[in-house]
Parts: C-alpha cells; structure tokens; sequence
C-alpha cells in the first residue's frame, strides 16, 4: 500500500537551530530516508518552503479567490511530504516511528486512495498516447 506522509513542524523550530544543528537533522533525515530507500519503501518526497510563500484558492461567491498563506491558522505548519510504500497502516506507523523528522513535529500518515489514483495514472497514459500521435 502506498502512504502519504506529511510532516509538521512548529513554525520557527528549524530556523531556531544553529546551522550545525540544522544540518545534522537534515542528514538524520537523509540517512533515514536511505535507509527507507534500501527497504524499498522510500517512493519519493517534497519538502515545501514556508507557508508565508503559500496561497490558497477557495470559492468565494462564484469565484476563485486567492489569498496569502495557509488556509488555517495553526501552530504547526506543515514543512514536507514522504511517499512510502507499507503493508499495512501499521507497517507505515513502525517505519515513520524511526524517522528523526518526528523529533521536529508530528507526522500524519494517511492512505493514498487508490481507487483514484488508477484512474489517475489511466488518465496520465492516455494523454502521453495522445501527445506522442500528434
């Protein structure tokens, strides 16, 4: 089963490390990450710039409308996204127990749905068979 992995951080928490601090948890993380990687779980990630270089779209009387940052006001921000391949919601729980990124905030772990993402990826195929016909 794949597993979206979103991880939170408090905002200032990473800016508040020293730089030798910052980049020690950075290779924890990357040195996990590797070994997810070796075990064949590790699909892929993102991490995300601050929230302050977000936007966000919602329907506002029968428009977009765009404002600045995230959508809610929180404490907890999140800071990126890990893309794992588990058995189960507890395999993926055992895996990102491991992860040091949980010493900076929490994670979420939640199912991709996969129902969705098959007519995703059929929808995916069919778009590069129609660019490479033309």
């Amino acid at each position: 089963m794949k597993f979206v992995c979103m991880g939170f951080i408090e905002k200032g928490k990473f800016e508040s490390l020293s730089p030798a601090e910052a980049q020690r948890m950075m290779e924890e993380c990357f040195q996990y990450d590797d070994e997810l990687r070796r075990g064949g779980h590790f699909l892929g990630g993102e991490a995300l710039q601050s929230s302050e270089n977000a936007v966000t779209l919602r329907m506002k009387n029968g428009a977009v409308d765009v404002t600045d940052g995230p959508y809610t006001e929180t404490k907890e921000l999140l800071g990126g996204i890990l893309l794992l391949e588990a058995r189960d919601l507890s395999h993926a729980i055992a895996l990102m127990s491991r992860h040091p990124g949980v010493k900076m905030g929490p994670f979420e772990i939640r199912p991709a749905d996969e129902v969705t993402n098959k007519m995703i990826a059929a929808r995916d195929a069919a778009f590069a068979r129609q660019s490479q016909e033309k």
